[in-house]
């Protein structure tokens, strides 16, 4: 009987032991607390801190421009219409790159590429056109010769009424707003919004406005 109950008390005292180092091991949340510099470890760079170089994209196919960008270790990329209409790059080897952000240098392979393009049978456009698109406030922007997709769905509040006409003759349905480009618009560049509804009027952008 004695030696079951000594045995029991040298079983408890071991396991308060165990239980003291292992707190005395841990941070706040129970797991172990990290080694600090005394230890002799050193810092432990974040992943994507490491700087590559980011070649000049521009001129090349988007496709295999993000191909190369990928290879270095940039793996956010994105990309947009360097013409200002909105167009989704759905087929990426259709494309071509106009702009690259940020300019080639070295960069953190975290740092977000984007890339402007336009399609192969295209020409790219001046530096510094087909920028972000203009966010109607309390008044009305200029929407002339933008794209009918740009200006209703990108700039315009989705709460906005919006009515798109054909601005020829024909009464052709506007389908693919992107493909369609602003030529009159009401109310006028510059007059208050404050909730009225907007009307467009336009033609394919291989058209010109009547």
């Amino acid at each position: 009987m004695r030696f079951r109950a000594a045995a029991s008390a040298l079983a408890f005292a071991s396991l308060i032991t165990l239980t003291t180092a292992c707190e005395d091991t841990a941070g706040p949340s129970g797991k172990p607390a990290p080694s600090s510099a005394s230890d002799g470890a050193g810092a432990t760079a974040t992943p994507g801190d490491a700087p590559a170089l980011l070649p000049d994209l521009v001129g090349m196919g988007l496709q295999s421009a993000q191909d190369k960008a990928q290879s270095l270790g940039f793996l956010t990329l994105a990309s947009h219409d360097a013409l200002g209409r909105g167009r989704n790059q759905v087929l990426d080897r259709n494309w071509k790159v106009c702009s690259q952000k940020p300019h080639p240098g070295t960069h953190p392979t975290r740092t977000k590429i984007d890339l402007g393009a336009v399609k192969l049978e295209e020409t790219c456009p001046a530096q510094g056109k087909g920028g972000t698109p203009t966010t109607a406030s309390a008044t009305m922007p200029d929407f002339t010769g933008t794209s009918v997709r740009v200006a209703a769905r990108r700039s315009l509040d989705s709460s906005t009424g919006l009515r798109v006409e054909d601005a020829s003759p024909d009464g052709r349905i506007v389908l693919v707003e992107s493909n369609w480009q602003v030529c009159t618009q009401e109310p006028a560049p510059g007059a208050p919004l404050n909730g009225r509804p907007v009307t467009l009027t336009a033609v394919k952008f291989d058209e010109a406005c009547p």
